[in-house]
């Protein structure tokens, strides 16, 4: 700025020089101050190329650090996309896990609840046998002493066989249960049975 000012001084000085036809002394004064003005400006002008050609290699700088930087965010983005799809894969797995989880754990309190509901049966069964079995072998016994009867188990089904020991000879039983009545039955068994004791 300060060197076109100058510059304009000069001009002015020039003008009046030759629109008053001073002494040569001036002109040479002022030629001199021409020649110095111009090398300023020459090396204004020198300075100024080598701090564009700088600002020039900074922005290049610039723009290679700004090309890179959207290059590592693009990576970065795809990078981020990829990890969110692998989580929310991961979050659909654990929750899976976790309804198979509380399914199985709800199967095995149902099988914890059937075990116990089997231990109770089978205390139940337990304390029936270790009743009813020695009172109905003992009921049987009785039954076998007084009527004196001997069964046959493994005739057909629907039949009742077997061999009655009377007091003189044994008599075999042979009877049809389709084809007589339970009263029949009992009856004729019952007749079967000594009285005379």
């Amino acid at each position: 700025m300060a060197a076109f000012r100058d510059m304009e001084e000069l001009c002015q000085g020039l003008l009046s020089l030759l629109g008053a036809n001073h002494a040569e002394a001036q002109q040479r004064r002022l030629l001199g101050r021409h020649e110095q003005m111009m090398e300023r400006l020459l090396e204004t002008q020198d300075g100024a190329e080598q701090q564009l050609r700088e600002i020039l290699e900074v922005e290049k700088d610039v723009a290679q650090s700004l090309l890179d930087a959207k290059e590592q965010a693009h990576q970065g983005s795809a990078e981020l996309q990829q990890i969110e799809a692998e989580l929310q894969k991961a979050s659909e797995e654990d929750a899976q896990l976790k309804a198979s989880l509380l399914q199985l754990t709800r199967e095995l309190e149902d099988l914890k609840e059937i075990e116990a509901s089997l231990e109770k049966q089978e205390k139940e069964v337990d304390e029936d046998t270790t009743v009813t079995i020695p009172a109905a072998t003992y009921v049987g016994q009785l039954y076998h002493r007084i009527s004196k009867i001997e069964w046959d188990y493994e005739c057909e089904p629907g039949m009742i066989k077997g061999i009655h020991h009377g007091p003189h000879v044994a008599q075999p039983i042979h009877l049809d249960s389709t084809q007589l009545s339970k009263k029949f039955i009992s009856d004729y068994l019952w007749s079967l049975v000594n009285t005379e004791w």
